[in-house]
């Protein structure tokens, strides 16, 4: 463990550090602030850096998980996992041994359990630091990026995903997301937000970027990237641009492999670099680097996390930014490949990064930094820009003046009527109609009253209640139908789908959740069985819109983008014909028999 007791500074009290610091929110904040006053801010936070010791400054720089609902008290299965992993029993452990400048929350970490649980860990989190020696604030962050990745779940707001939202096209509903779901994450105790997501998809086989990208043109992408980062950081959330230098195309996850981007360096220029320049020009608060191989821009065979002409001669150079660059997961596999866990902190640093997040093992990490400031590959001097960085991002959320959420007020921001009514007209304006032979759409309750409602139930993605048949079911028999839900899974055997042939001679109309078809699927076999018994057949394409492709025989075809409940209702009532179909697909969607040729263009969606 390393030992923070020793150093050669004084030690001045917690009021001490937060009187020396005042004014220096005021001095950074963003917007018209004069040049004497940013510098009198960088002054103070200068000033706080002389007196940390190494051992502090090293946890400065990282972001780190922990298990547990409380800082100081968390269940015991928690605590084993935690001495298990890092070595201390809670949150408040960590923050003493280490020093850390950051706290990442995760569902499955138990850290998100309701609103006001989050507010108190946040405020413990705050506490256990700013109580320390020369204590600072916490920047506590999580991936909320609404679609199919989210850490906090219901009651808080839920919106649709990137994709949708590119489907909707709207940079007013984008803003909206950012201010409604900052505002919420903010009375939680959560002042960094990964997202969002600023790669360009134009691979449909993507399978870590997909839907959580805005699309497939990166104007469009830049313009709801500015938009919601507005939104985000108006809200007093940083906001994070991921992930740099660009993650659209590539048929590797990198948290399993290490992706190599093929891309010529005008490619890169004119496809991948957009809606990153207009997070910056936004004033994006920190941008998170990718995991990949980018040979165009590095031939070093590095990942761009580890890539100096990466991130310091483009990001830093070329863009201009000057913010905080966090890694994405140093757990993840693409980061690993090439180096072992003690190179791979020290080589980020000596990148351009400044925030290490989320590393397998944060001794190891941690003293591969330490003992690389004091064998010489590292200077303390390097140390302390990206802890100015960090210092200054922390000022700018206010935290030197409010590190504290209100347990007792969270209830009033989180999850609001309001912000609930927001998000579904939001996702009313997303949902895409492909197909509608016959204008089988809307069904008419008269002559389709009985519906039977089956197809995919992947786990739900982000809090919500699911599963998505279920979803669908309740929704439709809300809207007056007699819906009957009958889950078959992304890879239904013969019996069930058998099954589900049987259930469908008693029903007046068939929906069907696709998830991922494949050519030869189980899912397409379901499908045309389905349309084997006469009966129409509605299919939703309840992840990515390529499914269409897959079903040509389909009469009606809906694409919502993610299976949150928040989409599907929109679905729904677009079924029901309560509201007509808005979206636009925002990728093109290529024949499965032909993928050279578009069946259905960037912009095409049909409405009733």
């Amino acid at each position: 463990m390393p030992d923070t007791s020793t150093g050669n500074t004084a030690q001045p009290a917690r009021r001490t550090v937060l009187a020396a610091t005042a004014g220096i929110t005021a001095a950074l904040a963003v917007g018209g602030t004069a040049h004497a006053d940013a510098a009198r801010g960088d002054k103070r936070l200068r000033a706080l850096i002389s007196r940390m010791t190494l051992e502090e400054k090293v946890g400065q720089l990282f972001v780190m998980r922990v298990y547990g609902h409380s800082a100081t008290a968390p269940d015991q299965g928690d605590i084993d996992a935690n001495l298990s992993e890092i070595g201390v029993r809670t949150a408040a452990e960590l923050i003493a041994e280490y020093r850390v400048g950051g706290i990442i929350y995760f569902t499955w970490a138990h850290n998100t359990k309701d609103p006001r649980q989050i507010a108190e860990l946040s405020n413990g989190i705050q506490r256990a630091s700013l109580d320390r020696p020369r204590g600072l604030p916490v920047l506590i962050a999580t991936d909320q990026e609404h679609g199919i990745v989210c850490r906090v779940g219901r009651p808080a707001t839920l919106f649709p995903g990137a994709m949708a939202l590119g489907a909707g096209g709207s940079r007013a509903d984008a803003r909206a997301l950012g201010r409604i779901s900052g505002a919420e994450l903010r009375a939680m105790g959560i002042n960094q937000d990964y997202s969002p997501d600023a790669d360009v998809n134009v691979n449909p086989a993507n399978p870590v970027i997909g839907v959580r990208s805005f699309g497939a043109d990166p104007d469009a992408v830049a313009a709801l990237v500015a938009a919601e980062v507005t939104g985000y950081q108006s809200a007093g959330v940083a906001a994070t641009a991921k992930h740099f230098p660009g993650h659209g195309d590539t048929a590797v996850d990198s948290h399993y492999g290490f992706p190599v981007i093929t891309h010529s360096r005008d490619q890169w220029e004119s496809l991948d670099a957009a809606p990153f320049r207009a997070a910056i020009r936004a004033g994006i608060d920190s941008v998170m680097t990718a995991h990949i191989q980018f040979p165009a821009l590095d031939d070093s065979g590095d990942p761009a996390t580890l890539s100096r002409p990466i991130l310091t001669g483009i990001l830093r150079g070329e863009l201009g930014y000057d913010g905080v660059v966090v890694t994405d997961s140093l757990g993840m596999e693409g980061v690993r490949t090439k180096y072992g866990d003690d190179r791979v902190p020290v080589l980020a640093l000596k990148a351009g990064v400044d925030q290490l997040l989320n590393p397998p093992k944060l001794d190891v990490a941690w003293n591969a930094v330490l003992e690389a400031v004091r064998g010489g590959e590292l200077t303390e001097a390097r140390l302390d820009e990206s802890i100015l960085r960090i210092l200054r991002l922390k000022a700018r959320l206010g935290l030197f003046d409010h590190p504290y959420a209100d347990p007792d007020r969270v209830g009033r921001t989180v999850g609001t009527p309001a912000h609930l009514a927001a998000a579904d007209r939001i996702a009313e304006r997303t949902t895409t109609l492909l197909v509608n032979e016959g204008g089988i759409l809307p069904l008419s309750r008269r002559t389709h009253r009985r519906l039977l409602v089956v197809g995919a139930d992947p786990a739900s993605p982000s809090g919500t209640t699911g599963p998505p048949t279920g979803v669908l079911a309740a929704a439709l028999t809300e809207l007056g139908f007699t819906a009957t839900a009958l889950s078959t899974g992304t890879a239904p055997a013969a019996a069930t789908i058998a099954k589900a042939v049987t259930a469908a001679r008693d029903a007046d109309a068939v929906i069907v959740a696709t998830y991922n078809v494949s050519a030869g699927g189980a899912q397409k076999s379901l499908v045309e069985q389905l349309l084997a018994t006469g009966k129409p057949v509605v299919a939703v394409a309840a992840r990515n819109p390529y499914d269409v492709a897959h079903l040509p025989s389909v009469a009606g075809y809906l694409a919502t983008y993610s299976w949150t409940d928040v989409e599907l209702r929109a679905a729904a009532r677009v079924i029901a014909g309560r509201v007509a179909p808005r979206g636009r697909l925002p990728v093109p969607v290529q024949r499965a028999d032909d993928p050279g040729r578009v069946l259905f263009p960037i912009g095409y969606g049909l409405s009733f």
